[in-house]
């Protein structure tokens, strides 16, 4: 690999933090798809599972929040670009079990930048929302297994997380 590959893009040649200038990178496709899992007790799975959490449906209210998260990745991540969201979905899975749920989220855009860090915010956020909303029963949640599992378009092309990693 060479040097230029590995250096960073958000530090100019003096070493100052920067945002990246894409305003003459032409406008593609973008997709990130992230995922995370929230681990917790059985009982609190079964609250989830069956709906009868004090605060709600849970998985929802997440939802809704990972998706919120989404469009404000730019105002929480310093050097990120505002992006014009073209489709955010999020998807849950009841792990049995682990015991626990899952989260994966995708991401879209038709710009000059991508949506990684969109997908990983709104997985992020999502979880955190299923950690405070069933943090009554049970504080010993663990979020874990954040990471990004593909992205497509722009310049660098396609990445694919392999299975073992």
């Amino acid at each position: 690999m060479s040097a230029d590959a590995l250096s960073l893009t958000h530090f100019d040649a003096q070493g100052q933090a920067h945002m990246v200038d894409v305003g003459a990178k032409p406008a593609t496709r973008r997709v990130a798809v992230a995922t995370g899992r929230i681990r917790m007790q059985p009982a609190t799975l079964q609250l989830i599972a069956s709906g009868s959490a004090k605060k709600g449906d849970v998985l929802g209210v997440a939802r809704i929040a990972g998706i919120m998260a989404s469009k404000k990745t730019s105002e929480l991540i310093p050097l990120c670009h505002p992006l014009a969201l073209t489709r955010v979905a999020l998807d849950w899975q009841l792990l049995h079990e682990l015991p626990g749920v899952a989260c994966t989220v995708t991401a879209e855009t038709t710009g000059p930048t991508g949506v990684e860090m969109e997908a990983l915010t709104a997985v992020q956020v999502a979880l955190l929302t299923v950690y405070d909303m069933c943090k009554a029963v049970d504080r010993a949640m663990v979020i874990t297994g954040v990471q990004l599992l593909e992205k497509h378009g722009g310049k660098s092309g396609s990445f694919v997380r392999e299975a073992d990693e």
